[in-house]
């Protein structure tokens, strides 16, 4: 017997109570029918005033629930990703949307047979790996384990920077592997480059509509009520609203005579609330140099004061550049616009040659790819071919143990000379050279859950940080150092010089001298006839580092990921096969497992 039949019977409910429990339960299955009326029953018992009201509301609740739930999954080795994740997965909330989020790291992959709708969020990781945390989900989904998913919806947004060859390769990866098991993509993938959040956007909105439109099809899905969903602490301060903070120290660390320029940065917090661990980075929105912004804007037969309108507001385009737009670092996305506008016979042999275009382009300022051929460009013009600045990411080289509310940087000057000017970079150079003692820099904190002590304080850690990257070790000694950590300590560390380029080596001297460190070996490559490289002392004390190994050693490595941190890891690999007698295919497995268990981790850039 149908609710409308029921009504012409004496009721307690109104006539649009029973319309809202037709409604309700028009979709439910005689199984689910039988449950809902023992939950009825049930609210009767235990809310007896005014419980038939509550009951309706209650099923309404429960049955106009959609039958699927949208899965949101991200591979992030930064952040961003997971940023861009959690906006998705706010605004499907605010959709209203049954949608869940969770890291590549804590999805289990056999899970996707239960899945309806699932969005990837991923970023590509050194040379097109995926990140850290999403191993394990990437070789599942191209293993023989992977199941048919022809039942599931997806879409999958990447974030990658088009300057390097495997750009987004790990979103590409994911959305083929799903598309070969069946699964129907609802959306065109987006590759998204350095400048995506007005694109990526875009991209969400689109998905949740695609989504919205086939996720309450099929039968209801029952579920307890009330819902309640824990939401993660966020911070005032983040990349989109900086804290003002200030500068409170910006010293020199290179010798004299180095030829580096390398800077000890101190930043105040006070006030802020912003919180950091040992491996996190620190965000820095910066000003472009004027007289660079003036220059740019001169070679294309512009003037400062013509106006250019920037997210809806007017502006003189010279402020325009200081503030709002990349100025100094080429892309090749930007090379080939120019070479079209220019007709530069030289611009366009490049841009037919990708390879020798980003090499061009990572070595190249853009007032050098504009004076490649000197063309007249409206203000329009010019603003359409350039990226919208974004802050810099600095690896944070101390301890809040240590320093309270403060936050300490090691950062290397970008400066070279071009025929008779100097060319320098755009953030190193402002926080070196254009602030001053005291002045303003918008700071936010960027967490890195992939490059973190480990939890037991027993444990024994290997770092590996040429250059600039010893700061998040500095952090991670200093940390260890308040806690009283009993796990070994040993450093690799390579410069150019002992005199000029050994950073911070009073410093480490003294954990050395007070046994925080219990090892340092150091590589200067220019202080003798043949170059030593951090990767041939490794090799050096390969059995040693066997041994750590073997005792459950974490190893770290932080600073250049075209060179350096390839060679150290061919290194380990060589380690690996002579001391633990593997060849070269069981010593990659090593690894790769080291990597999954968080042992071997890489801050690289």
């Amino acid at each position: 017997m149908v609710l409308k039949e029921l009504s012409a019977l004496a009721s307690p409910l109104n006539d649009q109570q029973i319309d809202q429990l037709q409604q309700a339960t028009s979709e439910l299955s005689p199984q689910q029918m039988a449950w809902i009326s023992g939950y009825f029953w049930g609210l009767s018992q235990t809310q007896p005033t005014a419980q038939t009201q509550t009951a309706s509301q209650s099923i309404a609740a429960v049955a106009t629930q959609p039958a699927g739930k949208l899965t949101i999954i991200y591979a992030s080795q930064t952040g961003n990703a997971k940023g861009l994740a959690e906006a998705l997965h706010a605004e499907a909330d605010a959709a209203g949307m049954r949608a869940e989020i969770f890291s590549a790291g804590d999805y289990k992959g056999k899970h996707l047979t239960k899945a309806t709708h699932l969005i990837i969020v991923a970023s590509t990781h050194g040379e097109g790996e995926a990140p850290d945390d999403a191993i394990e989900l990437h070789e599942f989904l191209q293993s023989k384990k992977a199941p048919n998913l022809s039942h599931l919806k997806y879409a999958v947004i990447g974030l990658g920077d088009s300057s390097y060859e495997f750009f987004c390769q790990t979103a590409k990866d994911f959305d083929g592997y799903l598309a070969k098991l069946g699964a129907e993509s609802i959306l065109d993938r987006l590759d998204c480059d350095v400048d995506y959040e007005a694109e990526a956007a875009q991209w969400r909105t689109s998905a949740l509509e695609k989504v919205k439109l086939t996720l309450s099809t099929g039968e209801a899905e029952v579920v307890q009520l009330p819902v309640s969903q824990s939401q993660a602490a966020v911070s005032a301060y983040t990349k989109q609203h900086p804290f003002e903070a200030s500068l409170l120290t910006s010293q020199k660390i290179t010798g004299r005579n180095s030829g580096k320029d390398v800077r000890h940065i101190e930043i105040d917090l006070e006030g802020s609330g912003l919180s950091y661990q040992p491996g996190d980075a620190l965000g820095v929105w910066y000003d472009n140099d004027s007289n660079l912004a003036a220059k740019i804007i001169a070679q294309v037969g512009l003037v400062d004061d013509a106006q250019i309108e920037v997210d809806g507001e007017s502006l003189l385009l010279l402020q325009a550049l200081i503030k709002h737009y990349e100025i100094t670092n080429a892309n090749p996305q930007f090379v080939t616009q120019y070479a079209t506008l220019s007709g530069s016979k030289k611009l366009e042999k490049l841009v037919a040659d990708k390879d020798k275009l980003r090499t061009y382009a990572g070595k190249t300022q853009i007032l050098d790819v504009l004076a490649e051929k000197k063309t007249k460009l409206t203000a329009e013009q010019l603003q359409g071919l350039l990226r919208r600045l974004t802050p810099r990411l600095y690896s944070i080289a101390s301890s809040q143990e240590e320093v309270g509310e403060e936050v300490h940087l090691t950062v290397g000057v970008v400066e070279y000379q071009q025929g008779e000017e100097t060319r320098q970079g755009g953030a190193s150079s402002f926080l070196s050279h254009r602030l001053e003692e005291g002045g303003s820099v918008r700071v936010f904190v960027e967490e890195n859950k992939h490059f973190k002590l480990p939890e037991n304080d027993d444990t024994p850690v290997i770092m590996v940080g040429p250059g600039t990257g010893i700061a998040p070790f500095r952090a991670f000694i200093q940390e260890r150092e308040n806690r009283d950590a009993s796990g070994k300590n040993w450093l690799f560390f390579g410069d150019r010089t002992f005199t000029e380029d050994f950073l911070y080596q009073v410093e480490w001297q003294k954990y050395l001298k007070a046994g925080v460190m219990d090892q340092i070996d150091v590589a200067f490559s220019r202080d003798q006839a043949e170059k030593v490289y951090v990767q041939h002392r490794l090799l050096e004390q390969g059995a040693k580092v066997w041994q750590w190994l073997q005792a459950g050693a974490h190893f770290y490595v932080c600073g250049d990921a075209n060179q350096m941190a390839k060679d150290v890891h061919q290194a380990l690999l060589t380690i690996i096969e002579q001391h633990g007698q593997q060849n070269r295919e069981q010593a990659e497995d090593y690894l790769t497992e080291l990597r999954k268990s968080k042992r071997y981790q890489k801050d690289v850039y």
